[in-house]
């Protein structure tokens, strides 16, 4: 098929098959187009909040402003009230017989909740509001409280002194067991874009209030314990969360060859307040195939950091995510570009991107999974190939590209890498209907248990192809609020 008749057919795709409504109005898509629009193939006719990011960015591209509003206030009527889950929203939801039936994990493998929904749907929101303008409903009342109930469940005192989120196993994109339980790398940079993104929107809020400053009206005593006086208690909070959690990350996430060297030569068993191993890890947690990962130039950030228990794993998402949300700086993002060019044999391959490597193999499979038959090594989120994560990867490096320049070979370089892959998508997806995901060391195979017509397989095409040959300029629509704008307010 030529270039322009495959973006016909996943734009038909899209609007016309993936597309449902709520209350009479599209609303967002489905996970996967079913062959029978009868049958009930899973959850996959539900719509998910994670697998709707790709289509609520495509849309807000498309102009399509009032399908995201709608989304989103359907999100925040699902937002839970419940005294143990308050302010989390829903992993996914559907519209039966005229009533909205959520999902908080009730009904998930493991029954755990998705956390990065309730992640995703803060960015979401921020991005909305800052590309359609619509700051009235930034300042809405329903918005803001949504805003505060989401604050009070991450910004509260715990047993842990760590900024960051600890969550358990199946919390987020990787969705079944395989040792990614404590603090994962891919919630803690989501964590980071929401609270960047919460700061913004409580902002937007004041400021149409007449807050030109936090201090300027808020000492007065009829507000000081109003709602404005919680917002302004709450942003002062988040910012400092961020400052910290900012921090903890660049000091305990970031590896490259210098620093790898440096871990492997510090003591074990130390105590008290200035350690050099905070986590007492040890030199054979330090994995040897790092050094041809790593080379002299890479450099990333680990899957997870526990006691004893780091994991090195390269996770695709949680690092594009970092890069985008600048939460690793524009040395570090060139870092992270060099290094994923480096092993594009092992990540991007036959059918990009690898979802993480390497893949946990033989008695790590059997342990750390359950004998998960979904999660065998080089098949689904075990080192399977998810073409939906492409189009983050492009934002990433055209974005950096447009901020900071790179250098000519530097350049060409990235501009070969992402042109293959597209003509990969545009040989390889409609062949393979539309795959959810794809199995293998080298990501020939389609998944052995993966649905057809996947959306955000053929939304996350439809990205790529709309920031490589429509409007690269576009790729700013994910830029948030930074810390020292957010500070300056």
């Amino acid at each position: 098929m030529k270039e322009k008749s495959v973006i016909q057919l996943a734009r038909s795709l899209f609007y016309e098959k993936a597309l449902v409504k709520v209350d009479g109005a599209y609303v967002g898509a489905i996970a996967s187009i079913p062959k029978d629009a009868n049958a009930q193939d899973l959850n996959y006719s539900e719509i998910f909040i994670r697998d709707n990011v790709p289509v609520m960015i495509y849309l807000l591209l498309d102009g399509k402003h009032e399908i995201v509003r709608h989304f989103l206030n359907t999100c925040l009527k699902l937002q839970s009230n419940h005294f143990q889950t308050q302010g989390i929203f829903p992993t996914s939801f559907v519209e039966i017989e005229g009533k909205l039936v959520a999902d908080y994990g009730q009904r998930a493998i493991g029954r755990v909740c998705s956390v990065d929904a309730s992640l995703w749907w803060v960015i979401l929101a921020y991005i909305y509001v800052k590309r359609s303008g619509d700051r009235a409903w930034a300042a809405s009342s329903e918005v803001q409280i949504g805003i505060q109930k989401f604050l009070n469940l991450i910004l509260h005192p715990s047993f842990r002194d760590s900024p960051t989120l600890f969550v358990p196993d199946g919390a987020f994109m990787i969705d079944r067991a395989l040792d990614v339980w404590g603090n994962p790398l891919e919630i803690q940079v989501l964590l980071y874009g929401a609270l960047l993104s919460a700061v913004g929107l409580i902002q937007i809020d004041l400021t149409e209030k007449g807050y030109v400053t936090p201090q300027s009206r808020v000492l007065k005593g009829d507000l000081e314990n109003s709602f404005e006086a919680q917002q302004i208690h709450q942003r002062s909070y988040a910012i400092a969360w961020l400052t910290r959690l900012r921090n903890y990350m660049l000091k305990q996430y970031w590896v490259n060859s210098k620093i790898i060297q440096t871990l492997r030569r510090r003591p074990t068993e130390e105590y008290g307040d200035r350690v050099a191993n905070e986590y007492n890890i040890q030199t054979e947690m330090i994995p040897h195939w790092l050094q041809d990962w790593l080379g002299d130039r890479g450099g990333y950030l680990v899957g997870n950091i526990r006691t004893g228990r780091p994991d090195f794993r390269f996770f695709t998402l949680g690092n594009c995510l970092g890069a985008i949300f600048d939460l690793i700086s524009p040395a570090q993002q060139r870092s992270l570009f060099h290094l994923m060019h480096q092993n594009q044999t092992a990540l991007f391959a036959q059918m990009p991107l690898r979802i993480c490597h390497p893949p946990l193999d033989n008695d790590e499979w059997r342990k750390k999974t359950g004998y998960d038959r979904k999660n065998l090594p080089w098949c689904y989120h075990n080192g399977g190939h998810w073409p939906c994560l492409f189009w983050f990867f492009a934002i990433a490096t055209l974005r950096y590209k447009q901020r900071y320049g790179l250098s000519h070979a530097d350049g060409e370089e990235i501009h070969l890498l992402l042109q293959n892959n597209y003509e990969l998508f545009l040989k390889r997806l409609p062949q393979q209907n539309w795959a959810e995901y794809f199995d293998g060391p080298n990501g020939v195979w389609i998944g052995q248990q993966a649905r057809l017509y996947q959306t955000w397989t053929i939304v996350g095409f439809l990205l790529t192809h709309h920031f490589l040959k429509v409007s690269s300029e576009d790729v700013n629509i994910m830029n948030l609020p930074t810390l020292k704008e957010l500070s300056l307010f």
